[in-house]
């Protein structure tokens, strides 16, 4: 039995004839074809040298040899179930914790319906999920999968584009009733604009549509992009958020709709040596399937 050409599967036929005491009786409870056992059968008997059942007409009816070797083969058995059920909860063993990070507007806005959506179909994972606008370190293991809007380049990360998230402007349908509605780009300028404190994303943006601003064009500014919706959805101005946030208010009003703003594109990252982690893959493909329908 120590050939490396033995078909294990033949042990299970020949259990199953045992068990069942016929040809018919073993194919069934295979889910095989009975003139498949019968070979099953004729292989082993072959490679052991052995007859291992009479053929009457009743049925079969094991040898002497048969039955000395029955309990070795159900040891054999037991242990390639036992093998199947390990390799198997290797594979699907997804039990555990796995460390998302992604800016405030994705972790409140877009991955919240997500992630129960995620816990509904992988109950065994649990999230944590780091919310800062700052690049995770993946490399460091600040988390085990990053949501970016920009491309790693560190070659030991493997990034998988998940779409985009379209950027416009908007602004409270109470405040246009009072300041009235932007109809070209330089209308803007007469507006409460909401802009940035520190980083230059929206200057640099107007300044590519040929408009030379300042930070002391926006009334009001800040880096934190919870409070730039908080503040377009309250009324004070014309801001600049994504539209999956946007769309999320009935009462904000989208402007400028050919506004040749770019739209953000939005990666999932991943450290190569624990992408093949189960329970950190799990999530991966799950999230690469969900986020591109929920940015729309």
């Amino acid at each position: 039995m120590n050939d490396p050409g033995f078909n294990w599967s033949l042990i299970r036929s020949f259990l199953a004839a045992l068990d069942q005491g016929s040809l018919m009786g073993a194919a069934r409870a295979l889910g095989l074809h009975q003139p498949t056992l019968g070979r099953h059968i004729g292989e082993l008997e072959a490679q052991l040298g052995l007859t291992l059942f009479e053929r009457t007409g009743r049925g079969l009816i094991p040898t002497p040899d048969a039955l000395r070797l029955a309990e070795s083969a159900r040891g054999m058995a037991a242990a390639a179930d036992q093998l199947a059920r390990r390799a198997s909860g290797a594979q699907h063993g997804l039990q555990g914790t796995v460390r998302l990070s992604a800016s405030q507007p994705v972790a409140c806005t877009l991955l919240p319906p997500v992630l129960v959506q995620l816990r509904a179909a992988l109950p065994e994972v649990q999230i944590e999920l780091v919310v800062s606008n700052a690049v995770s370190n993946l490399l460091q293991r600040d988390a085990d999968i990053a949501i970016r809007l920009v491309r790693p380049d560190q070659g030991s990360l493997v990034s998988r584009r998940v779409g985009q998230a379209a950027i416009g402007a908007y602004a409270h349908r109470d405040y246009l009733r009072r300041r009235g509605t932007p109809r070209q780009p330089a209308d803007l300028l007469q507006h409460e604009l909401i802009g940035n404190d520190r980083q230059t994303d929206i200057v640099r943006g107007f300044a590519a549509l040929g408009h030379a601003v300042t930070r002391e064009h926006f009334a009001l500014r800040t880096d934190d992009l919870i409070a730039h919706e908080a503040l377009v959805r309250a009324g004070a101005g014309i801001g600049f958020l994504t539209r999956y946030v946007a769309r999320q208010h009935a009462e904000l009003v989208p402007l400028l709709p050919t506004l040749p703003i770019p739209p953000l594109p939005m990666w999932l990252a991943v450290h190569r040596e624990i992408r093949s982690n189960p329970r950190v893959r799990a999530v991966w493909d799950y999230l690469a399937a969900s986020l591109p329908g929920a940015l729309g």
